[in-house]
């Protein structure tokens, strides 16, 4: 990697730590150059401005890493009731990065920054809408594969599934802890096997 596309890079992941943890709005460049050590020049000669670099977050950083953790386990072949629980506790539970007084950073982002520009929540709405297609498609296919009973709607199930994942992350961010988050998965577990 070239030392240009190197100095981009660390100021994307960086500058993603530092508003997951102080929100978009209230982290300045200086934050950021502050926290990178690279120079207000090198700052604006990879972004125009803080909402292009907070852009090339939404799809270089977040956008993969979302693939990651909310798509990639919804394609294993099997149950994908099974599949969904174990992807949500990983996520609630056992992620590193996630943490409860920080929230959620995707829902995060949608919060504070769709409202008011047409751009973030472009970004925002593409992502929300993989996760919701890929759920759906986990669903249709537990539903053909014996899984899922076949009058499950997988679309109202993976709205509940998600509106649920991004609500506890905002009680576990207002509580500052998991307790919220256990009662949710274990409401979850009983959801989801409601739907064998």
């Amino acid at each position: 990697m070239k030392k240009a596309e190197a100095t981009r890079l660390t100021i994307l992941q960086k500058a993603f730590e530092l508003i997951y943890v102080k929100g978009y709005q209230t982290t300045s460049i200086d934050d950021i150059l502050a926290t990178t050590r690279v120079t207000k020049g090198a700052f604006y000669y990879h972004f125009k401005n803080k909402d292009e670099m907070g852009l090339a977050i939404i799809r270089e950083i977040l956008k993969p890493t979302m693939a990651e953790s909310f798509i990639v386990p919804l394609k294993n072949q099997g149950n994908p009731l099974e599949f969904i629980y174990e992807m949500v506790h990983h996520l609630l539970i056992e992620n590193p990065f996630l943490k409860p007084e920080f929230g959620c950073p995707a829902s995060n982002l949608t919060q504070e920054m769709t409202p008011w520009n047409a751009d973030f929540n472009h970004a925002m709405n593409e992502l929300s809408h993989q996760w919701e297609a890929a759920l759906t498609e986990a669903l249709d296919e537990g539903k053909k594969n014996g899984f899922v009973r076949r009058d499950v709607n997988a679309r109202q199930v993976t709205v509940m599934i998600m509106s649920g994942y991004w609500g506890v992350r905002n009680l576990g961010k207002l509580d500052n802890g998991k307790e919220s988050y256990l009662l949710y998965l274990k409401e979850l577990k009983n959801y989801l096997k409601s739907l064998e």
